[in-house]
């Protein structure tokens, strides 16, 4: 018998693996907090947990396909026809899909960075050529430099607003002139995944936007304003033959049962989510403002983190914060990303970070 293993695609050995944020280290005596991963800290939204405790009833039962109660939820919600909605597992899995449709050997895709680490892993998957365009010096997108980066080849661009992991917003005039310049054959797409924790009057109306250029689409999630991360449902606004192309794409059944079931209970209970928001967006400001007076000078985020420059002092505060039983995300050399959670976790993560204040 041959030795020999299958070949793969070579593509594989180039591939940048996805990190997800790390649980932090039990210590006895101390409370646990996940600062990692931008989750929600609230418990599920109400009804949710019945929503979902009855379609689990069903789970020998294939989901709809179509998500089709979910879907005219969503297009009365923001008011789009439902051919211009497109599902998916979460908003990443609904990138992948854009990458697919647009982009292939020889394509090229574009987008800023730092940003989400997912651009070029799904890019390298399709086979095309991620292109990344430097973050300003106040860590936003470089629009201006980002339209100069755009050839012939050019078939994607993704913007990334809020900014992940940074936290900054494109401002809608700026965003503008940018698409502007866009040929009307590349696709942009507007990933508002933090949409719900924006605050700045000027910031990206990435639906607006979508319904004034057929080339944009919107990427929204349920994950984090909602809360649903462990349920993986996401969602596109796109002119039909994109949201077409999406659906097309799609992993068949890949929306289950339970997660359509949650997202509808969680659209339901409308008031209950933007208190907590607002909780979170007020958790963000206090936190902004301590770190502040110790002597950080930060992007201002209008997610649900925070974003800060070490150079070779991220190892040691990601050590720092796992010796309190703190999880952070620390992104190679470039910085820390932290979740605004708890009240205590946010407490105690200023705590620690205090000494690595610049002076």
């Amino acid at each position: 018998m041959s030795e020999s293993t299958p070949r793969l695609r070579e593509t594989l050995g180039r591939l940048p693996a996805y990190v997800a944020g790390k649980p932090p280290t039990a210590a006895e005596g101390l409370t646990p907090y996940k600062l990692s991963s931008n989750e929600n800290p609230h418990d599920p939204l109400p009804g949710v947990l019945e929503a979902i405790t009855r379609a689990a009833a069903a789970m020998n039962r294939y989901p709809d396909p179509a998500s089709s109660a979910l879907v005219e939820a969503l297009a009365q919600k923001y008011d789009v026809p439902r051919e211009h909605l497109a599902l998916g597992t979460g908003s990443v899995g609904l990138l992948q899909q854009v990458v697919q449709i647009s982009a292939g050997p020889g394509d090229e895709v574009l987008f800023a960075w730092r940003s989400f680490e997912a651009y070029p892993i799904m890019t390298i998957i399709a086979g095309a050529t991620p292109v990344q365009v430097p973050l300003r010096a106040d860590e936003g997108h470089d629009l201006d430099a980002m339209a100069d980066a755009i050839t012939e080849r050019t078939r994607l661009v993704f913007v990334c607003t809020p900014n992940n992991p940074t936290g900054a917003v494109v401002r809608q005039d700026d965003l503008d002139r940018f698409l502007d310049r866009v040929p009307d054959d590349v696709l942009v797409i507007v990933d508002e995944a933090y949409v719900e924790f924006v605050r700045d009057p000027d910031a990206v109306r990435g639906i607006e936007t979508y319904r004034a250029r057929p080339n944009v689409a919107v990427l929204r999630t349920f994950s984090k304003a909602y809360g649903l991360a462990g349920l993986r449902v996401g969602f596109a606004i796109a002119h039909g033959p994109v949201a077409q192309g999406l659906r097309q794409t799609q992993v068949p059944f890949g929306v289950s049962t339970v997660a359509q079931a949650a997202a509808l209970a969680s659209l339901a209970a409308e008031d209950a989510l933007l208190e907590r928001v607002e909780h979170i967006v007020g958790e963000r400001t206090r936190v902004e403002a301590v770190l502040a007076d110790q002597g950080w000078r930060l992007p201002p985020s209008q997610a649900n983190f925070v974003w800060l420059r070490l150079g070779d002092r991220i190892g040691e505060l990601v050590a720092a914060c796992d010796a309190v039983n703190l999880a952070v995300r620390p992104y190679g050399d470039d910085g820390v990303r932290v979740t605004i959670g708890e009240p205590e976790a946010n407490d105690r993560f200023l705590s620690v970070v205090a000494p690595f204040a610049p002076r």
